[in-house]
């Protein structure tokens, strides 16, 4: 393998690593742009949910209700329901403020992807 070769696939392989802990890290290509609504929804919703709701909303088995079905016209109900707590689910009222919930709902609404 020529030496052009060898530099080539190092840079590319680079990039990619580089990229892949962009995504991974949750950063973006500028660290300087502030995370979308869904971006810190997502990280909510890892340390609050997560455990009931699942990885990514997918429930592991659990009784948890499934996020990903949530109807998309239905968020005074997905306020309510955070806000008071459902079946087993408890209450975040004084927890959780309008601006976490409405990120948590910007990451519902994404249906976990």
């Amino acid at each position: 393998m020529s030496t052009t070769s060898r530099t080539t696939r190092r840079g590319l392989l680079a990039a990619g690593l580089l990229s892949l802990s962009a995504i991974v890290g949750g950063a973006s290509a500028d660290d300087t742009a502030p995370p979308t609504p869904a971006d810190a929804g997502r990280r909510l919703y890892s340390s609050h949910c997560s455990r009931c709701h699942g990885p990514n909303m997918v429930t592991p088995g659990t009784v948890a209700y499934d996020l990903r079905r949530f109807p998309e016209d239905q968020k005074p109900r997905f306020v309510l329901s955070v806000l008071g707590g459902r079946g087993a689910m408890p209450a975040w009222n004084g927890i959780l403020d309008a601006e976490a919930i409405d990120a948590l709902w910007a990451y519902v609404l994404t249906r976990g992807r």
